[in-house]
């Protein structure tokens, strides 16, 4: 089916998929290059197993691992802390696979999917949210690798690596560790995004069995898994419990809070919404239980060895009495955060920063910027202790993302039944320009759902940057539920300023979504 849309032909496929066949209108552009375009039918190659192996390499990394590791720190026994992210994982699942329907639909990246409800130029504000905090966990992830090559060399090299002069409160081989680490990722993003398909495809699996040699080592050294899971919570199943439970929950939704947004820069590439569904579908849920329950396992297992938990397996791995099982172990370690940051952490803000300044930045530059950024952000300070890590640094962000995917899901879903003009999402005199590129309603929704998400962020006294009131104390009480309220607020608030106003609209200042072709 053809559609005249402007000087381009908007063109279904059998399975729903639309593409632009003529796109000589769009040549010029200042919305418009060759990685913001939408990906063309005959390039749309992704299956089940691409998308369920970029999930391997993508939950199975050590950030993942310490989201676990993190919660048995806190005092959560092995079941509560299963429990806590499995029902999180599926919970953030909805909003993914809502949101990744119109990438493999109309074959767009996030940023441009953005442009629909926030306009061609307020896209830049959920899309430069989303790229910094990108930048943070590619600095996260860059110094856990960076830890991991330098505990790998300190094998081989002794005492004078491991020991050497410290700078910045750590060793200045640390430092060089993190900095080879940074450019054997630079290196890897230059190659593009069908590079990154192929790592993903044989480094996913030898992951894997990395992580799950790491739990039979700890299971063999405690003598069994009865040790283990007969550990008692220190939290018990009381209201001590429960207010740990929630804010944990939203922590543990937050850290895919990010890819519940940008998937499309990924499902652009789908060959159907049954392969990109179905590849998530078995992708996300079963691998990330099955690094949970490692992480579990292990960081459970070092409260019987050691006496105490564990957080990090790369302090675990060095443990191990073979230097050989060692070197191994933390390859692997350095090969699964490898797999995960660049598809997770460089892929998606390149696509946003490259929409900030299309004539500037193309994908490969624009990895080049995110990489820097994530250096300046000061991971180090992140990943220091795991109520930082979950409550101040997931916590907050979490919330503040929601309420961007409450407005995509509003405006995609409710208000514009899954249809887009897809050459009004790169022309200024399109539908999508509304007022001067924004549209206000997008913009005031999800100021609000940040506002009540995390507007009564607090921490423990001496635990973290907020007060212990909350930063607005009437708010605090939302803040244990940030994501579910920045979620719900933003899409309500959107849908409640769009739809009464939509068919009025239509002759001033553009609807959000329409009938394809209809001006």
């Amino acid at each position: 089916m053809a559609l005249t849309t402007g000087s381009e032909s908007q063109v279904t496929d059998a399975d729903g998929r639309v593409d632009l066949t003529d796109r000589s209108g769009l040549v010029g552009s200042p919305y418009a290059n060759e990685e913001l375009l939408p990906t063309k039918l005959s390039e749309r190659k992704w299956t089940t197993y691409n998308y369920a192996a970029l999930w391997m390499g993508m939950a199975h990394n050590i950030p993942s691992y310490l989201l676990a590791s993190g919660l048995v720190a806190l005092g959560m026994d092995w079941l509560q802390a299963f429990v806590t992210i499995t029902l999180a994982n599926l919970i953030v699942l909805v909003p993914m696979l809502l949101n990744s329907h119109a990438g493999t639909k109309y074959g767009i990246p996030f940023p441009v999917f953005a442009r629909a409800f926030y306009g061609l130029r307020g896209a830049n504000l959920p899309a430069l949210l989303r790229a910094f905090i990108a930048c943070g966990w590619f600095g996260i992830q860059t110094w856990v690798g960076g830890q991991a090559i330098f505990v790998i060399v300190g094998q081989l090299a002794g005492d004078g690596w491991t020991r050497a002069t410290a700078f910045g409160g750590h060793p200045w081989t640390m430092w060089l560790s993190f900095g080879v680490f940074w450019l054997i990722q630079m290196a890897l993003i230059w190659r593009g995004i069908e590079g990154l398909r192929r790592f993903e495809n044989w480094a996913a699996p030898l992951v894997t069995v990395a992580f799950l040699g790491l739990m039979l080592w700890i299971v063999f050294k405690v003598g069994g898994l009865g040790p283990i899971f007969t550990q008692p919570s220190k939290l018990g199943w009381g209201p001590e419990f429960w207010t740990v439970f929630a804010p944990s929950l939203m922590g543990m939704i937050a850290f895919w809070a990010t890819l519940s947004l940008n998937m499309p820069d990924f499902t652009r590439f789908g060959g159907s919404q049954r392969k990109q569904l179905l590849g998530q579908l078995y992708g996300l849920p079963t691998t990330m239980a099955f690094i949970s329950m490692i992480s579990i396992v292990v960081t459970s297992g070092t409260i019987v060895l050691y006496g105490q938990p564990i957080w990090d397996p790369v302090e675990v791995a060095s443990k191990f009495t073979s230097p050989v099982a060692v070197i191994i172990g933390l390859l692997m370690a350095v090969l699964a955060t490898m797999s995960c940051n660049v598809a997770a952490n460089v892929v998606s803000p390149s696509y946003d920063f490259s929409n900030a300044l299309p004539r500037w930045l193309n994908f490969r530059t624009a990895g080049l910027l995110t990489g820097v950024i994530g250096i300046l952000i000061q991971p180090w300070r992140l990943v220091s202790d795991p109520r930082t890590y979950i409550f101040t640094w997931l916590g907050f962000y979490g919330g503040v993302l929601a309420a961007v995917a409450g407005v995509l899901i509003g405006g995609y879903w409710v208000v514009g039944r899954t249809r887009l003009n897809l050459g009004d999402l790169y022309r200024p005199e399109g539908r999508y320009w509304y007022s001067g590129g924004w549209n206000w309603r997008a913009v005031l929704a999800t100021v609000l759902g940040a506002l009540v998400g995390v507007g009564g962020a607090y921490s423990a006294p001496g635990s973290g940057p907020f007060p212990a009131d909350g930063l607005i104390p009437v708010l605090k009480p939302f803040y244990d539920y940030s994501w579910v309220a920045g979620l719900l607020v933003g899409l309500v608030v959107y849908v409640a300023l769009t739809l009464p106003g939509s068919q009025r609209s239509a002759s001033t200042d553009s609807p959000v979504v329409g009938v394809a072709g209809r001006r």
